[in-house]
Parts: C-alpha cells; sequence; structure tokens
C-alpha cells in the first residue's frame, strides 16, 4: 500500500491500532458502571494538561495524561462524597478543564488556539516518534489492567456491595478503572481527539453488545470493531483527505447501524422459540441458563 510508504502514515496506523485496542477495552468496564460519558469529561479535564504542556514546553502527551489521572481521581471522590451537588462539582471539572486548556495555551510563547485543533479532533500528520513511545507505553499499562485484572474489574462493575462482601478492595479497583481510563483519553487524543474520544470507548462496545451475550465475548468483539474502525478511518482518512476522528467515529457509529439491523431478526426469532418452548411447558427451554458473564 502507497500510505505505507510514509513514516507519519506508518506512525498514525499503529497510534490507530493501539487506540482501537485500548478505547474498547476501557469502555466496556464503563458501560457496565453506567458511567458511559466518563470518558468525555476526562476529555475535557485533559485540555489543561495540554495546553500546560505547551506552556511549560513540555511534551503535551504526558502532562495531559497526568492532569487526566488528577481529573480521573478527583471525579472518583466527587461520586463517593458528592451526593446531591456532585453534579455541580462535576461540571465546574469538565468546563474548568477546557477553559484552562485554552488559558494556558494562549499564555504559551507562539501558542494559539489552532494549536488545540490536533488534539481536540485528533491530526494524522502530526504524530511524532515521541507520540508513538508514549501511547505505546500508556497503552501496555491499560492492557495489562484491562486484560489481567478483567474478573476483579468485571465483578466491581457489575456489582459493588457484592464485590465488597467477597472481599475485593472495591474502592481501590474503583479508583484503578477511572486512572485507566484516563490514561486511555490520553492514548487516544492524537487518533481520534479528546472531544471525540468517548465515543470509541462506548460505541464498540454498545454494537458488540447487539450479537453478544457473555462479557468475554463482547469484550473480544468490541475490541475487533475498534481496531477495524480506527485502521479504517485512518486510511480513508489519507486517501480522501477527511478529519480522521470524525471519520473514525462515524464508521464506529454506521458499525453499531449495522450490527443493530443484523441482530434484530436473530432476535426475533429467539423470542419466537424462546414463547414457543414456554407454551409447550418445555423446562429445559424456559430455564434461565446460567450467567456466562461470570467466566470473563
Amino acid at each position: 500500500m502507497e500510505l505505507l510508504n510514509y513514516a507519519f502514515m506508518q506512525r498514525a496506523l499503529l497510534a490507530a491500532v493501539l487506540v482501537g485496542i485500548t478505547a474498547p477495552a476501557v469502555g466496556i468496564y464503563l458501560v457496565q458502571r453506567r458511567q458511559a460519558l466518563m470518558g468525555d469529561g476526562i476529555g475535557h479535564v485533559a485540555m489543561t494538561g495540554v495546553g500546560l504542556g505547551f506552556l511549560l514546553s513540555a511534551s503535551p502527551v504526558w502532562m495531559a495524561t497526568a492532569v487526566a489521572i488528577v481529573g480521573a481521581v478527583v471525579m472518583e471522590l466527587i461520586r463517593w462524597y458528592g451526593k446531591t451537588r456532585g453534579d455541580i462539582a462535576l461540571a465546574m471539572l469538565f468546563y474548568g478543564g477546557m477553559a484552562g486548556g485554552v488559558m494556558f495555551i494562549n499564555l504559551a510563547p507562539g501558542g494559539s488556539n489552532a494549536n488545540l485543533q490536533s488534539y481536540l479532533f485528533g491530526s494524522l500528520s502530526t504524530v511524532s516518534e515521541e507520540d508513538v513511545t508514549a501511547i505505546c507505553l500508556l497503552a501496555a499499562f491499560v492492557v495489562l489492567v484491562t486484560v489481567g485484572l478483567r474478573r476483579q474489574l468485571f465483578a466491581v462493575s457489575q456489582d459493588e456491595e457484592f464485590a465488597r462482601v467477597t472481599g475485593l478492595p472495591v474502592r481501590a479497583l474503583n479508583l484503578l478503572t477511572a486512572v485507566t481510563a484516563a490514561v486511555t483519553v490520553t492514548v487516544a487524543m492524537r487518533v481520534v481527539g479528546l472531544l471525540l474520544v468517548s465515543a470509541l470507548m462506548v460505541v464498540p462496545v454498545a454494537a458488540a453488545q447487539q450479537l453478544t451475550k457473555s462479557f468475554a465475548v463482547t469484550f473480544v468483539v468490541s475490541v475487533a470493531i475498534g481496531v477495524a474502525v480506527t485502521i479504517g478511518g485512518t486510511v480513508t482518512s489519507y486517501y480522501q483527505d477527511v478529519p480522521p476522528g470524525a471519520t473514525i467515529v462515524l464508521l464506529t457509529i454506521g458499525a453499531f447501524i449495522v450490527l443493530t439491523v443484523l441482530a434484530t431478526p436473530l432476535a426475533r426469532r429467539r423470542a419466537r422459540a424462546a414463547a414457543a418452548a414456554e407454551a409447550a411447558g418445555d423446562p429445559a427451554e424456559c430455564s434461565v441458563p446460567a450467567q456466562p458473564a461470570a467466566k470473563a
């Protein structure tokens, strides 16, 4: 392929594959916890880190990672202790993160809002070797956590009280999930952009759930969808000269629509089969199957 002859496209494709793996891998736990928009909030906070990176002449990726982690921990603490006014605190955190990013980058020498564009919406041509190194290290951390601790994270995501009774460190695992989500946002910002990364964390999971039932299969299928759409969006962006982040998100939504259409007849057949079995009084067919998700 012609695009592989260019170093910047090699870097972009590698980053896209890593984003396609890590975003759904974390997103599946956020969906289980009903925190689908957490990635969007972290993306707003990470903008302050990007601005600080420019202001301090440091790596925007690493600075955004540090600020996003702090913001994710604060979000989790607000969830624990915020009570009735927690939503107001979160709103101030999100909007303050956006405002801080704009302010810091304009205070930086030679800085302007144009410098934020590639971080807000993704950019293929600006992915540097330093960015790729950072993305690889951060992606390795995300994969290690989401795969190595999948049983514990799944248990906490499903039922915190039950997980606490079984002796799991619920608060520590919740914090680890928040930190991993923050790292994932900064992994994805160079390809998808901070304002669109939440879609890549959530929509592939929702698409996979149209066809799958068990947690383990949903995990694998959602990651496969993530990799497919990020590669497809990156290649399309190169040949058609369209924004990579927007292209990837639109492909992801398209995958969700296609899988939903394909799953509808299957769901109807299953419903008819279950109704027929119930009418026939077949206990084997009517009994509730064992939860395969527990084997995650």
